[in-house]
Parts: C-alpha cells; sequence; structure tokens
C-alpha cells in the first residue's frame, strides 16, 4: 500500500510539474475579430497561458509577421514594439502594434516568433500563429494555405462560430498534410486588458477538477480533426511538432502551428 501511495504521489507529481509545459499557447489578440467597419485596431503578441491567465514566457526578437488581404502579402515585422505582459502569476516580454484594415475582406494575421527555450524539457518552442480578422462580413481569404512550414488550414470560417459548432481544419508540416497529428485545445479564459497589458482576474468559466486544460485531440490520417465549441470566446488550437524543423542552437525544437477562432452566443 506504501508503495503503491509513493507511486501515485509521484505521477502526481510529475503531471503538476509537466502541465505548463503543455500549456504554452502563443496568442495574436485584438478583442474583436469581426468588424463591421475598418480602421485603426490594437493588437497584443502574448506566449502564456491563457485558460488559467498563468506563466507568462519571455518572447524573444520574432523572426516574422505579415498580413494576407485579397492575397496580397504585406509585412508588418517592423511594426512591433516591444511590452511587458502581466499575466496572474508573473511578468514576461510581450509584442504589440496596430495597424489600420482598409477595405472589406478578411486579413489573415501571422506571426513567426523566435523559438522559445522551455529550461525544463532542454528544448525549444516555436508557435508559428494565425488569426484571422474581418471587415464588412465579405469571406475573402481565410481558407487559404498561407505556405507557413506549421500550418492549420481552416475548414470553418473563424470568426464566424456560433455555441455548439464545430470546428474543423487541416494540419500541414512544410505543406504537406500531417497524419494523426497532436493538437492540444485551449480557451482563452480571462479577458485581455489592453490598455494595462494583463489579464482580467476573473474567470468567465469552470471546469470539473479532472478537466485538464490544455484538452487533447488528434486529427485523422488524412491530417483533419474537429472539436466542438461550448462556450463563447476565444479558442487556440495548436498542432505539436508539424513543421520540418526539428532542431535550434543544437537542441531538439518543437515547431507547432497554432490558429484562434471566436465563438459567440446566439441571441
Amino acid at each position: 500500500m506504501k508503495k503503491f501511495m509513493m507511486t501515485a504521489v509521484c505521477v502526481l507529481t510529475a503531471m503538476v510539474f509537466a502541465a505548463p509545459a503543455f500549456a504554452h499557447f502563443q496568442m495574436v489578440y485584438t478583442p474583436e475579430m469581426a468588424m463591421k467597419n475598418g480602421g485603426k485596431i490594437d493588437l497584443k503578441m502574448v506566449f502564456t497561458h491563457p485558460f488559467d491567465a498563468g506563466h507568462t514566457m519571455k518572447m524573444g526578437t520574432n523572426e516574422a509577421f505579415f498580413s494576407i488581404h485579397k492575397g496580397k502579402k504585406t509585412d508588418l515585422l517592423s511594426t512591433l514594439k516591444p511590452i511587458t505582459w502581466t499575466s496572474l502569476t508573473n511578468s514576461g516580454t510581450a509584442w504589440e502594434t496596430s495597424m489600420k484594415l482598409r477595405g472589406m475582406g478578411d486579413w489573415v494575421l501571422c506571426l513567426k516568433p523566435a523559438p522559445y527555450l522551455e529550461e525544463q524539457e532542454g528544448a525549444y518552442i516555436q508557435q508559428i500563429t494565425k488569426t484571422v480578422l474581418n471587415v464588412g462580413g465579405l469571406p475573402t481569404d481565410w481558407d487559404a494555405e498561407v505556405g507557413l512550414e506549421a500550418e492549420i488550414v481552416p475548414l470553418n470560417i473563424p470568426y464566424a462560430m456560433l455555441t455548439g459548432n464545430v470546428f474543423r481544419g487541416i494540419v500541414k508540416g512544410g505543406g504537406k498534410v500531417v497524419p494523426h497529428a497532436e493538437i492540444e485545445v485551449e480557451y482563452l479564459n480571462h479577458d485581455p486588458i489592453m490598455a494595462e497589458n494583463t489579464f482580467a482576474k476573473e474567470a468567465n468559466a469552470e471546469t470539473a477538477p479532472t478537466f485538464v486544460w490544455p484538452t487533447a485531440i488528434k486529427a485523422n490520417a488524412l491530417g483533419e480533426f474537429s472539436y466542438g465549441l461550448p462556450k463563447a470566446g476565444w479558442w487556440g488550437f495548436c498542432a505539436l511538432g508539424v513543421g520540418p524543423a526539428t532542431e535550434f542552437n543544437g537542441k531538439e525544437l518543437s515547431q507547432d502551428a497554432v490558429i484562434w477562432v471566436y465563438v459567440s452566443d446566439m441571441k
């Protein structure tokens, strides 16, 4: 009995200390994903744990940031400015910018951050992230394959999801379908306070203590996956280690694909 209890304690301890390493999510955030009119918007790029507004990782200098609008690519990397983002547990370097959305249609924002060294694992993480914005309700680029090293191509319009809808996507790495990819799903449970570069203390939802965030799903043999979305708000999907790069600075690299979608309640 004593041996069993010691084993159980060791397993639980390992789970507790391992959990943060599997909960990292790169955010490219602005309060509204779908807008009636264009104009200036503010964006925050934060590498954190969205569900519990937990540990925020220090971001390095980003490798790429650009938009796709009606097939036209615009380099936005030089517009990024460093900020300090404060979570409920710590502060870390993040990035911000503002941009003007001129004209109707989709704006696919793509961020390729610098690889982040996860010291507990002795390995790097690079989460290449897409967020799709829309102006005027005219869909244009939301389903286009951008050609990122690691990418989730949506099969549903990311900004036009209702509570209870099923989001579907295809995981690709190096332009090829990734069969049976492991995907983490996370809910942004604490609203970002843009003016203060922090999260609201109040959570939007609670789950049973036995439910583990992020939750994990797998793609099928064609790289396709689906997930029902039970609550309004921002949801992130991260396909782990699907990019072609596997090493950085002599250490293992997990090149992940992230996409964010927004869910609305039906009134």
